[in-house]
């Protein structure tokens, strides 16, 4: 039997962006030897070299990178093309993979995009929550919501949800065991929470003995009266309302975070990517209006 024209392509693209064979291996589910194996096939097929090779890094030859770049326009072509045909579609269908803010996903972003299974019986979705920032395309998420400043890059298209205001709160325990807070300068005399990616100056006015890379863990940790914490306003409200936190120097708060959904830019949108994006359009700026 003939080798299929184009086999070796989806294994050479993993390569190439894995960074090393080991790497591509686990993505692809095979044993390093399958893909060296494979990429050898390739070469001998096409009659060149690919990749050149050592024990500490590989680097793409100049066909190979000519061979890359026409594979990346043929598989956008390939996407178009699929894309055009979802769009067709009445119901969005099939499984949408999407990246959330740990704090808030679970508040706010996850309920939007799970809500649309009742809409749509033929739609799948897989939420990875972190607050690490992931590459869709190497990722293979289809949309992620980010808080901050987004990349530079026409990779990625993105539409603003709303904006996230830092500020300071704690429980009203604590408040009460350890005196009220009227100034700035009072701030040297409490006890901190820190969010690990916290880093802007005025922070340094409060010892923080607890440090935790999770928002939804600084927020539990102020109501258990640990300390004082720096929490995003929807956040500090939503507990507030509950009376397990308030506001401490309520003036006293950060430049605002942009809130943006993104998602690959591509010729045309899946329906499955269109009805989420429209899903947290419709529902974040009512919920963060409360803040």
């Amino acid at each position: 039997m003939a080798t299929p024209r184009f086999d070796g392509v989806e294994l050479f693209l993993q390569i190439v962006e894995s960074g090393n064979l080991t790497e591509a291996a686990e993505r692809l589910n095979l044993t390093r030897s399958a893909v060296g194996k494979g990429l050898a096939r390739l070469e001998a097929r096409l009659g060149t070299c690919l990749l050149q090779r050592s024990t500490r890094r590989q680097r793409l030859t100049e066909d190979g990178q000519a061979y890359y770049e026409h594979c990346l326009r043929a598989l956008a072509e390939l996407e178009a093309a699929e894309s055009v045909l979802e769009s067709g579609r009445q119901q969005p269908r099939g499984r949408l993979r999407a990246s959330v803010p740990l704090a808030f996903g679970h508040h706010y972003a996850a309920p939007a995009l799970w809500g649309l299974m009742d809409r749509y019986p033929e739609l799948e979705i897989e939420i990875c929550f972190s607050d690490r920032m992931i590459d869709l395309a190497q990722d293979g998420f289809d949309m992620a919501v980010r808080i901050g400043p987004l990349p530079d890059t026409d990779r990625l298209s993105a539409r603003r949800l709303g904006q996230q205001v830092m500020g300071l709160a704690a429980s009203p325990a604590y408040v009460q065991r350890r005196g009220s807070i009227e100034s700035i300068e009072d701030l040297a005399a409490h006890r901190g929470i820190a969010y690990r990616s916290n880093t802007t100056a005025h922070r340094s006015r409060l010892a923080s003995p607890l440090v935790l890379d999770d928002l939804q863990a600084v927020a539990d940790a102020a109501i258990a009266g640990v300390g004082l914490a720096w929490l995003p306003s929807w956040l500090i409200a939503h507990y507030a309302l509950r009376g397990q936190l308030q506001a401490v120097l309520p003036s006293y708060r950060e430049q605002p975070a942009p809130i943006h959904v993104i998602w690959p830019t591509a010729a045309h949108m899946p329906a499955k990517t269109r009805c989420a994006i429209d899903a947290l359009v419709a529902t974040t700026p009512s919920c963060l209006a409360g803040s």
